[in-house]
């Protein structure tokens, strides 16, 4: 995974806006229990920003670099092969991974299979329509060499959710240029060249399929008419 965009864009002035915007969501996103267990793919360094770790115990991230806070527990390992039992996880969060990662549809695999039965996923990702974000980078070729500019829609990840038995619960945007209101930070706007992130809140679903009594389907009876007719022959014979 190949993240230096992604740190080099929060040191900018806009990008320490988003960082803020980011923290405040997944500060109140995070809605479990601190007893039950939370995997952040990924590494950020500025966890204690939206999470106490000290609070929540079982707070896991787990990073190729062994990036995060310090006081977290840490795992060095690949999204698209988690070394985490399934059906384990209360919570998964993906800040800023899809678009690094490669395998990233086999991450979201490896996600849905470590998660519970309504277990809840938090993705966090750039907006592709934002001009801001693309002039300033997508055709840097610093950063595009590192980056290969894979840009994610939100559209393309409700598909790969869809297709995973996920139901979306929140979809959230990032406007960096409107931070005056609480209520409109994670709002979705109008003009989706505005946002310049976008964040999904799901939950994973498991249906359980209730078998059915197979229906015994007799062989039909084609003789009706003929006993019918006979039946009133017998009537005017005897009439």
């Amino acid at each position: 995974m190949k993240r230096n965009f992604l740190f080099a864009w929060y040191e900018t002035p806009r990008g320490s806006v988003l960082q803020q915007l980011e923290a405040e969501y997944l500060e109140r996103a995070i809605q479990v229990s601190c007893r039950q267990v939370i995997v952040q793919i990924g590494g950020l360094n500025w966890e204690d920003s939206f999470i106490d770790c000290s609070l929540y115990e079982k707070f896991i991230i787990l990073d190729d670099k062994t990036l995060g806070s310090p006081e977290a527990l840490k795992i060095r390992a690949k999204a698209y092969a988690l070394p985490i039992q399934t059906g384990s996880v209360d919570l998964v969060i993906l800040p800023h991974i899809l678009e690094f990662d490669a395998q990233r549809f086999q991450t979201m695999r490896e996600v849905e299979r470590i998660l519970k039965p309504e277990g809840e996923l938090i993705i966090i990702n750039f907006n592709p329509w934002n001009l801001w974000l693309r002039y300033q980078f997508l055709w840097d070729k610093k950063w595009s060499d590192s980056w290969r500019a894979h840009f994610i829609s939100r559209s393309r990840v409700l598909d790969w959710l869809k297709l995973l038995n996920f139901q979306v619960k929140l979809s959230s945007e990032f406007n960096v240029n409107q931070i005056d209101a609480v209520d409109k930070k994670f709002a979705v706007s109008k003009n989706p060249l505005l946002a310049m992130a976008y964040a999904i809140k799901a939950v994973k679903r498991r249906y359980t399929l209730i078998p059915l009594t197979p229906v015994m389907v007799g062989r039909a009876r084609l003789a009706m008419a003929d006993n019918l007719e006979t039946s009133q022959q017998q009537v005017q014979e005897h009439g």
